[in-house]
């Protein structure tokens, strides 16, 4: 049993191995890195482009690509989250009595992202903060496409500036 699942790991590193797949990894792990899984795809993208350094702009493309569909899942699934929650109010409405946090922080990050709106989602990019933002969007319900908009922006410019600067910094070829 431990046999076959190591070589189903073997199989699927296999599958994934960048120099044999190329853009299709770097669109899939770029999607899965911009959900609220904890995975980051520069390191695949800068990997990539050691190997392949003529493929700069694809690859910045492809992972700006795989990137913003998967921030555009966590903002379905914010809005999916917040049309349950409303269904469940309707069939439970003693329970919905005002139990919804009121903190000061709460109040302060729901007002600036209305005042803000979708351009807030040029941060979508930060560590931490940027998935959990376009799910937040989600749930406020701001414009999808505009929001999709913004967060493509972010994120191209995350993946320029991080790419560009690691392979300033690591010239060297493999």
């Amino acid at each position: 049993m431990e046999e076959s699942l190591l070589s189903a790991v073997h199989w699927l590193l296999g599958l994934l191995a960048l120099p044999s797949v190329g853009l299709p990894a770097i669109f899939v792990v770029s999607l899965v890195s911009a959900t609220l899984l904890p995975l980051g795809s520069e390191p695949a993208v800068f990997g990539y482009l050691k190997l392949s350094p003529d493929m700069f702009w694809p690859a910045i493309l492809v992972a700006t690509a795989g990137n913003t569909v998967g921030g555009a899942i966590s903002y379905a699934m914010g809005l999916g989250a917040e049309k349950a929650v409303e269904r469940w109010k309707e069939h439970h409405p003693h329970a919905s009595a005002e139990r919804r946090m009121r903190g000061r922080w709460h109040h302060r990050a729901h007002d600036w992202i209305h005042r803000m709106g979708p351009p807030a989602l040029l941060l979508s990019w930060l560590p931490a903060v940027g998935d959990p933002l376009c799910a937040v969007a989600g749930w406020l319900r701001l414009p999808f496409w505009p929001c999709v908009a913004y967060m493509a922006i972010g994120k191209f410019l995350r993946y320029l500036v991080m790419t560009a600067g690691l392979l300033w910094l690591f010239p060297g070829q493999v």
